[in-house]
C-alpha cells in the first residue's frame, strides 16, 4: 500500500494531513509540489483519481494570482496551463493511494476514507 501526499508544508491543514497519516502509521511519499510543479499529464491524472473533470475542483480560487490572470472565465485548458505555471494554485493537500485513489485533504479528515479503504 503506497501513500503519496501532494504537500505544501507552510499550510496548516497539509501539516495535520501529513501527521494523520503518519499516525496511523502510513510513511507517505512526500511531493512539496511548489518546489517541483506538477506537469500537465499528472495534474490530468489527480483530476481522474478524484473523479473530476474539472481543474477548478483542485484550484485556491481565492488566491490572488486567480484573479489578476482572470480564471474566473477561463476555459479547462486555460486553468490546467495557470495550474503547471502557478503551482499555489493547487489545492492542499491531495492524498493519493495507490495510484488509483485520492481525496482532497480538506478537512485533514478526508483523509480517513482512504486509509479505511
Amino acid at each position: 500500500m503506497g501513500f503519496e501526499i501532494l504537500h505544501n508544508p507552510r499550510c496548516s491543514k497539509s501539516r495535520e494531513t501529513l501527521q494523520r497519516l503518519c499516525d496511523a502509521g502510513v510513511e507517505p511519499l512526500v511531493t512539496a509540489y511548489l518546489e517541483t510543479p506538477l506537469s500537465r499529464s499528472r495534474l490530468e491524472h489527480v483530476l481522474r483519481l478524484l473523479g473530476t473533470d474539472d481543474p477548478r475542483a483542485i484550484m485556491r480560487t481565492g488566491e490572488a494570482v486567480y484573479a489578476e490572470l482572470a480564471l474566473a472565465g477561463a476555459d479547462r485548458a486555460a486553468l490546467l496551463d495557470a495550474l503547471c505555471a502557478h503551482p499555489i494554485l493547487l489545492e492542499r493537500p491531495i492524498v493519493i493511494r495507490d495510484d488509483r485513489r485520492a481525496v482532497i485533504g480538506r478537512p485533514p479528515s478526508n483523509v480517513e476514507a482512504l486509509l479505511k479503504a
